[in-house]
């Protein structure tokens, strides 16, 4: 019997979420074979070695096989927002975890959506009832989601190697074969989870392919590009944010969106998420646009992007936007890119989950939800018919059946769910394009009436979004 069931790859994707909780989940759930087999083994591969107590890490060409590069988690996107679907998986994996998040960050209980002119087109909730309570959406850096996980994994576990690519069935002995960038011996793994996203090495095993430029279906640049940062909280900016607020302003030129990124140290509540907590020192804010063709970071012209940025909100009312876009300096731009539609998310024990699978775009909110709740499914899944084949002494299945099974149910389950929120998303982020005066008033007439006629609370359904309920209900009659 197999008991070498999870090797878990991960080259620190955009999203930082999946590869540590999908390590955290597996180890939850899943049973231990029966003796004399041992229990399964975990790895995480990470591409760089980035310590915890740092934001920001290079490495050299003989770690990363690419020259000096850097940290995803570190570096991309900067801010970012869970909502309570995603908070309830980290509350389920461990309430201190939840309790860790919460702390990094600012929970935030509305969207305020504006114009460029200051009006107030729609007041949206982003709480969730759970266990009967209310729950905030939370926002926080990229990095300290990625610490808070990072934190309980063994350094044991994580080896800091760029994997090349992944062989499917490809060792003497029948198991998937993952070979490195530097060389070195490669390994073998009857499971392979792909979270290194959007450019997924992984990805590529699935579809018989060599070199990411044959991908069959590379990453898809949405046409619009993202600045953004964290700035110093001043006086004048924290008399005119008012607590638990994400705000977010559209206008002919784009948009502009800000939320407090850190709580008071001094806040009881502080690492609560059904609190909100008195504002801390640092805001993130984020400013979305419309670009033809997609630049490259690495050559972007910083001083123009800043120079941009003010052109293009100088006149939008919001007092907080001109102060923040007077004293940001702009250091980089994200495009914006998602995943295609692929055909399958596995293959005989190779499997994608979060951006890997389904990158979405920011205007979502929904991505590092939506990979936490990818890294709940499949464990729980796989738990479920590994456990059949344990305790079933006459049973014809194996592990890897179990493994093949609990995919393709994780697949049924998730795929209509992400693929909703990106067509959702993708209609909104048409907002985000230049637009005329008059295409930037009628839209400004479409956000209040969809404010005015919309159920109160128009993502509820969303945000109440139980992954571990839906995976039971999935799974009731299959025994």
């Amino acid at each position: 019997m197999a008991y070498n069931i999870a090797k878990i790859t991960s080259n620190l994707s955009i999203n930082p979420s999946c590869g540590c909780s999908a390590y955290l989940s597996l180890k939850k759930h899943l049973p231990q074979p029966p003796a004399p087999a041992e229990n399964h083994t975990y790895t995480i591969y990470e591409a760089y070695d980035t310590a915890r107590d740092t934001t920001f890490q290079e490495r050299p060409a003989s770690v990363t096989g690419e020259g000096t590069t850097r940290s995803a988690t570190l570096v991309v996107g900067g801010g970012l927002g869970v909502g309570p679907n995603g908070l309830n998986v980290l509350r389920r994996l461990d309430e201190s975890l939840l309790q860790d998040v919460v702390r990094s960050g600012y929970p935030y209980s509305e969207f305020h959506i504006k114009s460029a002119y200051g009006w107030t087109l729609m007041q949206v909730q982003a709480t969730a009832e759970v266990d009967g309570h209310a729950m905030n959406s939370v926002a926080l850096s990229r990095h300290s989601i990625w610490q808070c996980l990072r934190d309980r994994i063994p350094d044991d576990v994580i080896v800091n190697k760029k994997i090349a690519k992944v062989v499917p069935n490809g060792s003497p002995t029948g198991k998937h074969l993952i070979t490195f960038v530097d060389g070195s011996e490669p390994v073998e793994a009857d499971l392979v989870i792909g979270a290194d996203g959007l450019k997924s090495t992984v990805k590529r095993a699935l579809f018989d392919v060599e070199k990411p430029e044959d991908d069959p279906y590379p990453p898809k640049y949405e046409g619009l590009v993202g600045v953004g940062g964290f700035t110093p909280v001043t006086e004048s900016l924290r008399r005119n944010i008012p607590d638990g607020i994400m705000t977010i302003t559209f206008g002919g030129s784009g948009m502009f969106g800000y939320v407090y990124s850190s709580s008071s140290q001094s806040d009881e509540h502080r690492a609560s998420a059904d609190h909100i907590s008195s504002p801390g020192d640092t805001l993130t804010w984020w400013s979305t646009y419309g670009m033809k063709e997609s630049p490259d970071p690495k050559t972007v012209d910083r001083t123009a992007i800043t120079e941009d940025l003010r052109k293009r909100h100088a006149n939008w009312s919001d007092p907080v936007i001109q102060e923040i876009i007077r004293s940001v300096k702009v250091e980089t731009m994200y495009p914006t890119w998602t995943t295609p539609e692929l055909p399958i998310w596995d293959r005989d024990g190779i499997v994608l989950l979060g951006d890997a699978a389904h990158a979405l775009p920011p205007t979502s909110g929904q991505g590092s939800a939506q990979a936490l709740e990818d890294s709940e499914s499949f464990p729980m899944m796989l738990a479920h018919y590994l456990k059949r084949v344990y305790g079933n002494a006459s049973t014809a299945e194996t592990e890897k059946d179990a493994i093949q099974l609990a995919a393709k149910k994780h697949m049924a389950l998730r795929y209509p769910r992400v693929r909703a929120l990106l067509n959702e998303a993708q209609q909104r982020q048409q907002k985000k394009q230049e637009k005329g005066i008059v295409g930037e008033f009628v839209m400004y007439l479409i956000l209040w009436l969809v404010g005015v006629f919309s159920p109160a609370n128009p993502v509820k359904d969303v945000l109440e979004y139980n992954i571990a309920d839906e995976v039971q209900k999935l799974l009731a009659g299959d025994t």
